[in-house]
């Protein structure tokens, strides 16, 4: 069975949003896509043919929880090809949170269904049996607008204020989440009220050659609707930094829930900020 296949098995609604390693490798040579390596660290030691390098911490402003400004963002993906036109496709490992993160970063700033993830990541192409490269491609420098879609992010703010009918969805792991790991915060626990779902919690066992997809989409509703989370509800994760988070983001956004705001500051910024509350 081909993950095409499985894809329509799995019945994601918006499965759109994933492709497979043979659907990149039939579209190598389509100049309107471009495939983004968001690994931290291998890119020079092996990566899909074409990929282009964009490390994850681009996208982060580094003195603050925040996104980087929109003018950096936009200057490295002209860096990388991206133009207005374009299709990207992002991946990391496969069982990671960095495509995902690049994945809801590239939403925020107007390329909503512009992006797509390999499924299974660069585990999936290598276990097909595909060539890799240890070349960073050739670029021809793209032109691209991008804008902030503000309604794709909660501020600390907001949260304190309340937002309406939402459920908070913390995607720590559950030692965070009760505060017993308080990692390097001044505070531990969880917002008040928020639900408690890891991000790891969406993806399936590791097949014998070590690909992980994610669980399919009955599976999903089931455990997340057992949660209280329902697609009639604003739906905001949050994690540490909103790496986590952003997986969640992408899980439901492929689940076709219509409406989440992930907390961007997350942890970094409600754990350590003296004027909010939390929970043990």
């Amino acid at each position: 069975m081909t993950i095409a296949n499985e894809y329509e098995q799995s019945g994601y609604p918006n499965q759109q949003l994933l492709v497979d390693a043979q659907w990149v490798k039939d579209n190598s040579s389509n100049r309107d896509i471009v495939v983004l390596d968001t690994r931290t660290q291998g890119y020079e030691s092996g990566h899909i043919p074409g990929a282009i390098s964009l490390p994850v911490k681009v996208v982060k402003d580094a003195e603050r929880s925040a996104f980087a400004a929109p003018e950096i963002i936009q200057r490295e993906l002209q860096k990388r090809g991206v133009s207005g036109d374009t299709t990207i496709i992002v991946y990391d490992d496969g069982a990671g949170v960095f495509a995902t993160r690049i994945f809801y970063v590239l939403e925020y700033f107007g390329l909503k269904d512009r992006v797509k993830l390999l499924h299974g990541g660069y585990t999936a192409w290598l276990a097909a049996g595909n060539a890799v490269s240890t070349q960073a491609a050739e670029v021809t420098e793209g032109r691209i607008h991008l804008a902030a879609q503000d309604q794709l992010v909660v501020t600390k703010e907001s949260i304190q204020k309340g937002v309406d009918n939402a459920v908070l969805l913390d995607a720590r792991s559950a030692l965070e989440y009760t505060g017993a790991d308080q990692r390097t915060n001044r505070k531990g626990g969880h917002i008040k009220g928020a639900v408690h779902k890891e991000w790891k919690d969406a993806l399936g066992p590791a097949e014998g050659n070590g690909v992980v997809h994610f669980k399919d989409y009955t599976t999903l509703k089931q455990e997340f609707e057992t949660l209280g989370v329902r697609p009639g509800h604003t739906i905001i994760p949050y994690c540490q930094s909103n790496q986590r988070g952003a997986h969640t983001y992408f899980i439901l956004r492929l689940m076709g829930y219509p409406d989440i705001r992930p907390y961007e500051g997350s942890w970094d910024e409600w754990g350590n900020d003296e004027h909010t509350e939390c929970v043990r």
